[in-house]
This record gives C-alpha cells, sequence and structure tokens, in this order.
C-alpha cells in the first residue's frame, strides 16, 4: 500500500472479528496526524463495547471519534479542512454510507474505512462488499482460528441470538477458519435450549 502525501481516494479495511482491522485503522490515521494532516474519525453509536467516544481496537489502541448514528451526520460534522477521514465499524451504518465515502473521496479526501466483510454465517455484510467494489485500496485482514490455529475468515457467533447485528466481542464471537465455520451453530444453541429441561 503504497503511501505519499497528495493521496486520496477510499481505502478499505476489511476482515473477519480478532483480525486487526481497527488496529490497522488506527496506525493509519496516527500516521497521518504524524504527517500534520487534519484527521477527523467517526464510529457508529450502537458500538459502545470499550467506550463511548473512541475507536478501540481489541489490542487497546485507541483513538478519539466522533460518534454517530447515520451516515448523514458524516457530512454534518465534518470540517471542510479536514484532510484524512477515518471510519470504524462501517458496517453499522446505513447504506448511504457508500454515497458519503464515494463523495468525500471525490473531492480529494483520503477516507479510510473498517468493517466487517461477511457476517457470522459468512455472509457478504453490506454495505461493506459495495465499498469494497469502489474502493482504490482494499485490505483483507485475517485473523487465528479459535479452533484450529489457522488463519481465519471468518467469525463464528458463539451464541444462540439469531439478529445479524449482535454487538459483542470476545464473549459471544470467536475467529474462524473456513473448515471450522459453522454458520448453523446458533441454530443448534436455540434447539439445545429448547430442549433443556424446566428447573
Amino acid at each position: 500500500m503504497p503511501y505519499f502525501q497528495q493521496f486520496y481516494g477510499l481505502e478499505v479495511i476489511c476482515g473477519p472479528m480478532f483480525s486487526g482491522k481497527s488496529e490497522e485503522l488506527i496506525r493509519r490515521l496516527r500516521r497521518a496526524q504524524i504527517a500534520r494532516q487534519r484527521v477527523q474519525i467517526f464510529k457508529p453509536s450502537i458500538d459502545n463495547r470499550y467506550s463511548q467516544d473512541c475507536i478501540v481496537s481489541h489490542s487497546e489502541l485507541s483513538l478519539q471519534a466522533r460518534v454517530v448514528s447515520s451516515s448523514s451526520e458524516i457530512l454534518d460534522l465534518l470540517d471542510d479542512r479536514v484532510e484524512v477521514v477515518g471510519i470504524d465499524e462501517v458496517q453499522f451504518f446505513d447504506h448511504g454510507i457508500v454515497k458519503v465515502c464515494d463523495k468525500l473521496a471525490n473531492l480529494g479526501k483520503r477516507v479510510i474505512v473498517a468493517g466487517l466483510d461477511t457476517d457470522f454465517r459468512g455472509v457478504p455484510f453490506e454495505p461493506v462488499p459495495q465499498l469494497m467494489a469502489i474502493a482504490d485500496y482494499v485490505t483483507k485482514t485475517l485473523a487465528v482460528c479459535h479452533r484450529c490455529g489457522a488463519p481465519a475468515s471468518r467469525t463464528q457467533r458463539m451464541s444462540a441470538a439469531r439478529d445479524r447485528v449482535v454487538v459483542g466481542a470476545v464473549d459471544c464471537y470467536e475467529a474462524r477458519c473456513r473448515r471450522c465455520h459453522d454458520p448453523e451453530l446458533p441454530d443448534q444453541l436455540v434447539m439445545s435450549l429448547k430442549e433443556e429441561p424446566a428447573p
């Protein structure tokens, strides 16, 4: 990934949980700050796992961020002088985030986003695939499979919840390789709960 002073465009960092997406986002944003570029960072209000107003990696790196509940708020809160825009957990935004990122990149901003590319079933997690399609650079990160230690490209849900969006960390998710990933596990957990005798 080349870095040079006048670069602008859209960069997407994607992969499963525990693969270092936020860590890589923070690394790029910190380098931009060291280069004395104006940086503005956003995160969705739904993601309050580690901090209300910071993006935080699982390795506990953090950067201050503006909390927003919709993609349109990013445009409303953006300082016109900003050169670099960072957005974490981009999969939690509405589909309008695609147009927002494209518009900012076309305005000459460097836009760096991080998010899950697939959900717990292994299905593409919108709007990340659409962002990948229009990106200038895509970085796909891999985690380590919690079962066998192989490179992991999937996120395994360890709870019985079936909603697509369930915010959590090590309490309800694991990284899994393709071989160890079981998209039906939540259904199996639901069935086992139903079969348990009442106390």
